[in-house]
């Protein structure tokens, strides 16, 4: 990966550009710091019907003129919202790399939050959330966030609720765009056939008018591990374990993810083999570890059937444990290929390398280069995983399950 070039306007918003040689095509994405656990409890679900409401069109453009702006130029506009994140992006041939940022920048300095905009996209995102709460291997994973930190916005779902969506209105929107997008909680950033010169020329006039004063911290977040379960008629049941583990900035925070993807990162995982192969207990088990700035949840999650979901989450611990005991050379190998195929894979096209920059950006203060975290995944020993595998399995621990029979006590 080209080294990424970075310049800082006055008002703290942060400009990179990462030229991609032999590619025609360009990536364009505005990461910003402000995801669903910057809300406050009323706020819930704030970010994300804000980043929906970004798409109903601005001063200039409904949306209809929007979605046809960039279809013209045969582009596309998208975006996601994330618990620390928003990240909006777009992907466009090289020559209308201007018109992507002109977008982004219309979208961003000049929504429109019409009433009637509104209460349509509140009937969408009512959907979204229903769809979620409908969907057991999607439920599972919002009921463990809360189990983890109950009563804190790390604990709330990120579509928020059919209660919270309703009670948000066109100042709730303002207000969270004048408060979180400021300049220095921003990344503009470039991927593929770009100049720098090009980027920075098209994007600092447009983002002129952001404010200098950095966007408001969130508060730290306690793992404290709680026990959620939801019953409903179902087949399967869902079973997610949580524990506590390390943020990014954490000095064992790839020991962590090295662990965990030996634990349950794929087919050869131990998870896989001993709960699926070796017993029949899941049909499909796995293990994660999702890190926040601050802290981070290693889940492992199962889908077994009722009856046998007292034992499969009971083995499943067992075999964690026993996977910090005894994780091989040959494991911990393994599991480095994975995880750094995975990164470089991952940064093979624009969008990739786009959203690297800017989430490295935003985590660090600067664009890590792939080889840095290559170098850290390489230095990671077998011991070093292990330990980080017995601070994540000695704290506490959270429990989510949905099914018939909803799991009332830790296995």
């Amino acid at each position: 990966m080209t080294p990424a070039e970075t310049t800082r306007l006055a008002n703290g918003l942060t400009i990179a550009t990462v030229a991609m040689p032999g590619v025609r095509t360009a990536a364009v994405g505005l990461c910003a710091g402000a995801g669903a656990r910057h809300e406050a409890e009323p706020e819930n679900g704030l970010a994300h019907l804000f980043e929906h409401m970004l798409f109903k069109g601005t001063e200039l453009r409904d949306a209809r003129g929007l979605a046809e702006a960039i279809e013209d130029v045969g582009g596309a506009l998208n975006a996601w919202t994330s618990r620390d994140l928003t990240l909006f992006h777009a992907r466009v041939m090289a020559a209308d790399m201007p018109l992507a940022v002109e977008l982004l920048a219309e979208m961003v300095m000049q929504p429109r939050f019409a009433e009637a905009d509104l209460a349509l996209e509140k009937q969408v995102v009512d959907a979204e959330i229903r769809e979620a709460l409908d969907a057991a291997e999607d439920r599972v994973f919002d009921l463990l966030q809360e189990a983890a930190f109950p009563g804190q916005p790390l604990g709330r779902p990120i579509l928020g609720t059919p209660a919270t969506l309703a009670a948000l209105g066109t100042e709730a929107l303002r207000h969270w765009r004048d408060r979180s997008f400021r300049g220095p909680g921003l990344a503009l950033v470039a991927a593929g056939a770009v100049t720098h010169a090009d980027v920075v020329a098209a994007a600092a006039p447009l983002f002129a008018a952001l404010p200098a004063e950095p966007p408001p911290a969130c508060a730290p977040a306690r793992f404290e591990g709680e026990v959620r379960g939801e019953r409903r008629r179902a087949d399967v049941t869902q079973v997610a374990l949580g524990f506590r583990g390390p943020g990014v900035h954490a000095p064992d925070h790839y020991a962590a993810e090295l662990f965990t993807t030996a634990l349950g990162g794929g087919a050869s995982s131990r998870l896989f083999q001993e709960l699926r192969e070796a017993r029949g207990l899941a049909y499909s088990v796995s293990a994660s570890h999702a890190p926040f700035a601050d802290l981070g949840l290693m889940t492992i999650h199962l889908a077994t059937r009722p009856e046998d979901a007292e034992r499969a989450a009971a083995l499943a611990r067992e075999v964690a444990e026993a996977t910090a005991a005894t994780l091989s050379e040959a494991e911990l190998a393994r599991a480095r290929t994975q995880l750094k195929a995975g990164l470089l894979m991952g940064l093979e096209g624009c969008a990739g390398q786009a959203s690297w920059v800017g989430q490295t950006l935003l985590a660090h203060g600067r664009a890590v280069p792939p080889e840095e975290v290559e170098a850290a995944i390489d230095g990671v020993t077998v011991e070093a995983a292990r330990a980080a595998g017995a601070a994540m399995l000695q704290g506490p621990v959270a429990l989510a399950s949905v099914g018939p029979k909803p799991l009332k006590r830790l296995p």
